[in-house]
């Protein structure tokens, strides 16, 4: 018997001062049987960091041609691929060649760093790539806050994010590893 997927309604409300973009966001969200709460929550944050109106989230686990979250122009080019982990070199290699702007957003710690070590050189030559890792601390703090309905705020300031609920904040600070060349967060 197949596992159902875990269904999220989150209500998040995003002050970006970087980028000055304020919204409201109605979001739902499905946990893949598979899927951890640590990624759920580092998807979430990812959609924070770059949302607009036409940010998506992908089939990302369930589908391989699909990443986590995506942007895509009217004219069905992608503008923006994110990935959530650690994936592989060659996706990471596909994608910088059918998005003008790839974002990875690694976490796991320990993991991440192995990761970081393996793959980073021989990502040094995609112009269009940022890599961003979040510190393992970090999402053990978001996943506190995973619950099947959330409201959340995100405050994004000087790259830096807080994100609250009525009862906790978690201060996340991004690191980041390699930034593209027109890439900000």
């Amino acid at each position: 018997m197949a596992l159902n997927s875990t269904i999220y309604k989150i209500e998040l409300q995003i002050s970006d001062m970087d980028r000055h973009y304020y919204a409201s966001h109605a979001l739902t969200l499905a946990r893949h049987p598979s899927e951890t709460g640590e990624r759920l929550m580092v998807r979430l944050l990812a959609f924070a960091l770059y949302a607009e109106d036409r940010l998506e989230f992908g089939k990302g686990i369930s589908d391989e041609d699909e990443p986590a979250l995506w942007r895509k122009a009217y004219t069905d080019e992608i503008e923006l691929w994110i990935e959530v982990g650690q994936p592989d070199e060659t996706r990471i290699r596909k994608a910088c060649g059918r998005s003008r702007q790839v974002v990875v957003i690694s976490y796991g710690g320990h993991a991440a760093q192995i990761w970081w070590n393996k793959v980073g050189a021989s990502l040094d030559r995609h112009r269009n790539l940022t890599v961003l890792d979040i510190p393992a601390a970090t999402v053990a703090e978001l996943v506190a806050l995973l619950q099947r309905g959330m409201r959340l705020q995100c405050l994004i300031q000087d790259g830096q994010l807080q994100v609250m609920n009525d009862a906790d904040a978690v201060a996340v600070d991004p690191v980041r590893r390699m930034a593209a060349a027109e890439a900000a967060i």
